[in-house]
């Protein structure tokens, strides 16, 4: 009895070459976020798109070019929201609001986004490589820094603030939120919630003539 010949692994039957490529991608994500950068190897991210290695090759020639390829489909998904985000309508601190709200759905919506950029980060850190491949979080730090320079020239920005050290602060506190984007809803909602308030100065409250603290 003669059995049908089972499916070979690469491009699926009615599948597109750009079918392909988007899988090979989202696996690349998936396994650095879950296991890391050199955990992250060409044939558990082939195996993980459902392709074999060499019909990967077809596609990126290195890991580091698929890499790449991967933080540069993460700017072009995340970067068009996020500048939205930045210049909405509103004052200097709506639009930092709306940049971390957007941020946050962001990590909601995909969740290996942080933890991809986490590795990358480690990985970069840890063997001082190039920057090309870091993605997620990092393209927050241009919007904040556009939004920082908007303030300076309206003068809404205090004038004895030194511009980078204000967008080093708001940037290291936009990155402190996606780690915890692993956490419970409304963890999160309440970590957001604070930080917002922190850049609206309504977290403390002064004393007030009596020496009172104001609530």
């Amino acid at each position: 009895m003669r059995h049908a010949a089972a499916a070979p692994l690469g491009r699926p039957i009615g599948a597109s070459g750009e079918e392909t490529r988007r899988r090979i991608l989202d696996a690349a994500i998936r396994c650095v976020a879950e296991g890391g950068y050199s955990q992250a190897t060409i044939r558990e991210i082939a195996r993980a798109a459902d392709v074999t290695s060499g019909s990967l090759y077809n596609y990126f020639a290195t890991k580091n070019d698929l890499l790449r390829a991967t933080a540069q489909s993460i700017e072009e998904l995340t970067l068009p929201r996020l500048r939205a985000a930045a210049q909405s309508s509103g004052d200097i601190v709506d639009r930092l609001d709306a940049l971390l709200d957007e941020s946050d759905r962001l990590m909601r919506e995909f969740p290996y986004l942080a933890a991809f950029e986490r590795a990358m980060r480690a990985e970069h850190t840890a063997h001082r490589r190039r920057g090309d491949t870091q993605a997620g979080v990092h393209v927050i730090r241009a919007l904040i820094a556009e939004i920082v320079d908007d303030a300076r020239r309206d003068g809404s920005l205090a004038v004895e603030a030194d511009p980078e050290s204000v967008v080093d602060v708001l940037f290291a506190l936009a990155r402190g939120l996606t780690e915890r984007a692993g956490e419970s809803p409304l963890a999160r909602r309440d970590t957001l919630a604070t930080a917002k308030r922190l850049i609206r100065g309504t977290l403390f409250s002064g004393p007030d003539d009596t020496g009172r603290q104001v609530t």
